[in-house]
């Protein structure tokens, strides 16, 4: 019925959509004066001082002191209450599962890091799970059911058919049928899943390299090789949730590898994977390669070539360039995006030197011309994007003050 609570319009709906712009502007700019918040939203002086009022009996702003320093008197500023909501995220590997809570502005307000060493789960993944959140939360000062929302990063991804793992035989425990019942069964929250590279995606787009472009790839090479890709400014997730799963991609300069589930790896991952640095770095005569697990072998010896001018290692970088844009040029030339974000240790850690070599190598090899950068979110990108993919949801629900 026109004119009712709720229609397009009404009075109602325009003051929540005047509040949402003015919360947005507040999270955006930080503490601003009634005068700056008119400005930037169009609204006169005296509805937003309605608007911030409103705003402050709900909860969601607060008055965080006077500006100072100006001419004329000092102006009351307002700014989120980053206590209004809280939510979490976890980043989960084979080897340990990192977990952190966000207020409502962002800010991280505690971390915890629970080890998972082993092929065998020592305790259930649903005890791993809550305890790696109640050890974030407890360092934040909170319970669980202080949480209003958690999001959780695996590699692979869950089929959205049948709610089992796929894509990440290497993570033990995670691939019972009921787990996902069994983790709504024990948590307070609503929670979600997200493919861990789709994450450092979301960290890029609203943080970091790949902020204002809606069509991009982000390519990720850390355990595993992997891409997110970005199709108008949303995550393409496909049908079983395997878009990206790049590292099985059969591509030329490997032997073509067959049950590629089963072997947990393809072509691509053989190629240009963490693992194959260390034997490249053999094979062109590099005798001090270090020991440890692939990532962290592979970051060092591509952060020791990008500060050589040549010899071996310099070799080692234009080869591992070389084999990074065969993959690249395979999915270029399908999506011809915008940009590629070059993410993850194995990557990042050669800097312009790498990814200037991959830009000049990847227009020798694909017809599509994106523009190449190199991540801009480099401490725990997993675990930022679960967060800022919570806090999103978080905001919309806590923001909407239409009802």
């Amino acid at each position: 019925m026109a004119g009712s609570a709720g229609t397009p319009g009404t009075p109602r709906v325009l003051r929540a959509m005047n509040d949402r712009a003015a919360l947005d502007l507040l999270l955006e700019h930080g503490p601003l004066s009634r005068t700056r918040i008119g400005k930037l939203t169009g609204l006169s002086k005296p509805t937003a001082s309605q608007l911030l009022a409103r705003l402050e009996a709900a909860g969601l702003v607060r008055a965080t002191g006077t500006s100072e320093g100006r001419p004329g008197p000092n102006a009351q500023l307002y700014a989120v209450n980053p206590t209004a909501a809280h939510a979490a995220g976890l980043d989960v590997t084979p080897g340990r599962i990192r977990a952190a809570v966000a207020d409502l502005t962002g800010r991280t307000v505690g971390e915890y890091e629970l080890p998972t060493p082993g092929r065998r789960p020592a305790q259930p993944v649903v005890r791993q799970v809550t305890d790696a959140l109640d050890g974030a939360a407890h360092a934040a000062g909170l319970a669980r059911d202080d949480l209003r929302r958690l999001v959780i990063g695996t590699p692979g991804a869950f089929d959205p058919g049948t709610g089992r793992l796929r894509y990440a035989s290497h993570l033990p425990g995670w691939h019972a049928p009921a787990l996902l019942d069994e983790l709504a069964a024990a948590l307070p929250m609503p929670v979600e899943y997200e493919n861990d590279v789709n994450l450092v995606a979301i960290a890029e787009q609203r943080l970091g390299a790949a902020r204002g472009h809606g069509d991009f790839v982000l390519l990720w090479n850390q355990e595993g090789l992997g891409a997110a890709l970005v199709l108008g400014g949303r995550l393409h997730r496909g049908w079983t949730g395997g878009a990206g799963e790049v590292g099985f991609l059969p591509v030329p300069g490997t032997p073509l590898v067959r049950q590629v589930t089963k072997a947990n790896s393809g072509g691509y991952q053989e190629l240009a994977g963490s693992q194959a640095l260390p034997r490249l770095a053999r094979e062109l005569g590099i005798t001090d390669v270090p020991s440890g697990p692939y990532a962290e072998v592979a970051a060092r010896l591509v952060a020791r070539a990008a500060d050589h001018a040549g010899g071996p290692y310099r070799e080692l970088l234009r080869t591992y360039a070389t084999r990074l844009a065969t993959g690249l040029a395979s999915l270029v030339a399908v999506l011809d995006p915008e940009l590629v974000v070059l993410s993850g240790t194995a990557l990042a850690s050669g800097g312009e030197v790498l990814r200037a070599l991959v830009q000049a190598e990847l227009e020798e090899l694909a017809a599509p011309r994106p523009h190449l950068v190199v991540g801009d979110v480099q401490e725990h990108p997993v675990l930022r994007g679960a967060l800022e993919s919570a806090l999103a949801t978080t905001r919309d629900e806590v923001f909407d003050t239409s009802r």
